[in-house]
């Protein structure tokens, strides 16, 4: 097998694709040969050694991925060899092989092929935790999605629009607008040219919006909250533009707002069962055609580093997809 290696964490230009021996699954784990693996925000700080989580090295890479069972470990009952499966276990994905834990692993139906699953757990997970179960959405509230043209707000776009709410998608250029409009957003905001505020008051006439939907951080989230409904709810799901916002209480107080933290992968630790109960949801609306990952583009497992370079570009439209 090759595969990206992560022997110094000192950035993208450090690793090296390696050819190393396939290694057999041991109790409870699964070999994959690797279809496809996407390129998510916490992959490029985790070879910056910035991420949360430090995996000893050397590592793989790629925390997001889909193939073909190929060997199944001791113990594991529910996949077998043949199977396609998509899985989310931090590290490992770019590569043409890699053990996997199985209980990690989504068993894929018929029809979700490996492009579209190595981009779905991550980002339609972490927008429905969000907004379903986090923010609490109804049906005919306003949300505000941020950052909307990548891959977690691409899919917070849809799930909110499937949850029956009025979706305002904030973007920085006019064609990631467009294409938020394409993703079922009823209105768009140029951030990088129209003032947050006035654009948001003119939208809701004045009322706001209910949930904020913030995977960004930066300069923009003071103006978004201070825009947002009474008894409204900020999601804060990340920080993508690098600085953490600090934000003055009393606006929390005036407007009877919550701010809500958004930690998806905790929770699918500590709520396994609430967790497999909303991806068996999110599998059945990608079966009906409700949501649909928006990839940018796909590129050859070996040209990981240009993959890198494009996402740095923040010129990325939903998802990057590596493939083999």
């Amino acid at each position: 097998m090759h595969a990206w290696l992560c022997e110094n964490p000192t950035g993208v230009d450090a690793l090296t694709w390696k050819e190393t021996p396939t290694p057999q699954p041991g109790e409870g784990e699964v070999l994959l040969e690797i279809q496809a693996a996407s390129l998510n925000f916490p992959d490029l700080l985790i070879v910056q050694n910035k991420y949360q989580m430090k995996p000893p090295l050397p590592f793989v890479p790629g925390s997001e991925y889909a193939g073909v069972v190929r060997a199944v470990g001791a113990g594991v009952k529910h996949l077998q060899v043949g199977q396609s499966v998509a899985c989310l276990s931090g590290t490992g994905g770019f590569g043409t092989h890699t053990l996997a834990p199985a209980k990690l692993c989504m068993p894929l139906p018929a029809g979700f092929p490996a492009v579209d699953a190595a981009a779905f757990i991550m980002t339609y997970a972490t927008s429905h935790h969000a907004l379903i179960d986090r923010g609490q959405l109804k049906a005919g509230e306003t949300v505000l999605v941020l950052g909307a043209a990548g891959g977690v707000g691409t899919a917070a776009i849809q799930i909110a629009k499937a949850a029956g709410a009025k979706v305002i998608a904030a973007a920085s250029t006019d064609e990631k607008c467009e294409l938020c409009k394409r993703q079922g957003a009823d209105a768009t905001i140029n951030y990088s040219r129209d003032n947050l505020r006035d654009a948001l008051k003119l939208i809701t006439e004045g009322k706001g919006p209910d949930i904020i939907y913030d995977p960004v951080g930066g300069e923009f989230a003071e103006p978004a909250f201070r825009s947002i409904a009474w008894r409204g709810r900020y999601l804060v799901v990340g920080f993508a533009a690098g600085p953490i916002p600090a934000l003055p209480w009393n606006l929390a107080l005036l407007k009877g707002a919550s701010l809500v933290g958004v930690f998806w992968g905790d929770f699918a630790r500590r709520e396994p069962q609430a967790n497999a109960a909303m991806m068996q949801e999110l599998a059945t609306w990608y079966a009906q055609g409700k949501i649909k990952p928006v990839i940018h583009k796909t590129m050859p497992m070996a040209e990981l580093k240009a993959a890198y370079t494009e996402m740095g570009s923040r010129g990325v439209m939903g998802k990057l997809v590596m493939v083999n």
